[in-house]
């Protein structure tokens, strides 16, 4: 249990530096920056170098970072952008949805008017035709069946109109 606490103590401890560490490259060669400490394959070179390479390599570690943060914030905008299309698209597919119902009901309303008045005008017809006594029984029987099949059509279509 002990070995596993100092274990995991050490990883820690080790990724903090490595973290706080931070790598640039300058001149050909790749130099580690602690703090205000310049490093050279892990030997500290800082007394070695001129104030003026100094504070190259310092300015080569902030443009780096720089850029790593323009990048990162760079792919945060394209994610955004993407999002957004992508609820735009989502936003257009359910208003072409909703304007297709729309239509449809419509289509369905148009449907029934017609029904019911081509009922209107048939119940017209076989009531002027039965006053004139120009029916014969099996002719009344047609118009009685035709009538009630257009009823019923009208009631399936006023139902399916109250589902909508």
């Amino acid at each position: 249990m002990k070995h596993i606490k100092l274990l995991i103590t050490f990883s820690l401890l080790l990724m903090i530096t490595l973290v706080s560490a931070q790598k640039v490259e300058y001149q050909g060669k790749e130099y580690k920056i602690k703090k205000d400490l310049i490093f050279l394959d892990g030997v500290d070179v800082t007394l070695n170098l001129t104030v003026s390479e100094q504070t190259a390599i310092k300015d080569a570690l902030k443009n780096k970072v720089a850029l790593e943060k323009a990048e990162k914030e760079q792919k945060k905008a394209e994610k955004k952008q993407k999002e957004a299309e992508k609820a735009e698209k989502k936003a257009e597919k359910k208003q072409k949805k909703a304007e297709k119902a729309v239509k449809k009901r419509e289509k369905a309303e148009d449907g029934l008017e017609k029904s019911q008045k081509k009922l209107k005008k048939d119940t017209a017809k076989y009531e002027k035709l039965k006053e004139q006594g120009k029916l014969s029984p099996q002719d009344e029987e047609k118009w009685l069946k035709k009538l009630d099949k257009q009823k019923e059509n009208i009631e399936k279509s006023e139902k399916k109109l109250r589902k909508m």
